[in-house]
């Protein structure tokens, strides 16, 4: 087995080849490869760059490390759309062609029985298989949905070179039998997967965000519940006030009542009250009541 050697990992997938009969898989499968040719060829990647594997359904490329990066995925974005549309609109629907895409970076040996090795290759192979991007396809007006590994979209697309908008790549993570991976998707995420954002982190439907609002004013008590008046306070000079009658007499008001005079002459009950007054407290007060000068008597 030769030493691991860094390189561009591409791969293409037919949508839907285990359907077709026979004789339209191998004109898939002429159509990939023809459409494959042609794309790097216009990346500028020669035939001496490229290592080919076929696996049926799908075709995979070892491109050295030297070949442009970017006029690789700058061409896949524009080129693979158009020649798709050329091919499918000159065929039946039957054989006409979808393709999903993954580019990634990463170390691969290749055996003595020309076998490729490497758990970046098998990363790889994980992102085309994964159900997202097969649902992302589904849901593309074209014929071709491209996945990106997250190491690659670090080392180039984030960087945003012209013709490949870092903009319209969206964090996306894949369940695999490798556990985890996180890759990006160019497009649109397909519908009940989630975009995860910069953070990969989404909140679960419920949970506390951990923002509560800030408490405002208390509801204010009903009649009912309503609390007792407070008392005023007693002045620094001047009579004092009238003590209340019990709480068992006082049925208008629960919390008892309390008269302060401050001069003047009140009146209340047809009683007048006047001049100077002292206070009353205990018992029980009732019939005419005058209090000071102005009245003829007191009970």
């Amino acid at each position: 087995m030769t030493d691991p050697v860094s390189r561009t990992i591409l791969l293409l997938d037919i949508e839907r080849f285990s359907d077709r009969d026979d004789i339209e898989q191998a004109y898939l499968r002429r159509m990939l490869y023809d459409v494959t040719d042609r794309v790097l060829e216009r990346a500028g990647i020669e035939e001496t760059q490229r290592m080919r594997a076929d696996r049926g359904d799908s075709v995979m490329e070892l491109i050295d490390a030297n070949a442009p990066v970017t006029a690789l995925l700058r061409t896949l974005l524009s080129e693979v759309p158009t020649e798709l549309r050329a091919v499918n609109r000159m065929a039946s629907r039957s054989a006409q062609m979808r393709l999903r895409g993954v580019v990634a970076t990463g170390y691969v040996a290749v055996d003595r029985h020309d076998g490729w090795v490497g758990s970046d290759l098998n990363h790889a192979c994980r992102l085309l298989d994964a159900g997202l991007l097969r649902a992302a396809l589904r849901e593309r007006a074209d014929d071709f949905a491209l996945c990106v590994s997250d190491a690659l979209y670090a080392g180039v697309v984030r960087h945003d070179h012209p013709g490949v908008p870092a903009a319209d790549f969206h964090p996306v993570t894949v369940d695999s039998k490798n556990g985890t991976l996180r890759a990006w998707l160019h497009g649109p995420v397909p519908r009940g997967h989630d975009d995860h954002g910069e953070t990969g982190e989404v909140p679960a439907p419920g949970a506390d965000s951990g923002e509560h609002p800030v408490p405002g004013p208390k509801t204010p008590p009903t009649p009912a519940e309503g609390p007792a008046p407070k008392t005023p306070p007693v002045p620094a000079a001047g009579p004092e006030p009238m003590t209340p009658p019990p709480a068992a007499e006082t049925a208008a008001s629960p919390g008892g009542v309390v008269f302060q005079f401050n001069g003047g002459s009140p009146s209340f009950g047809g009683s007048l009250v006047g001049g100077d007054q002292h206070g009353v407290s205990g018992g029980r007060v009732a019939g005419d009541v005058h209090l000071g000068g102005s009245g003829g008597g007191s009970a």
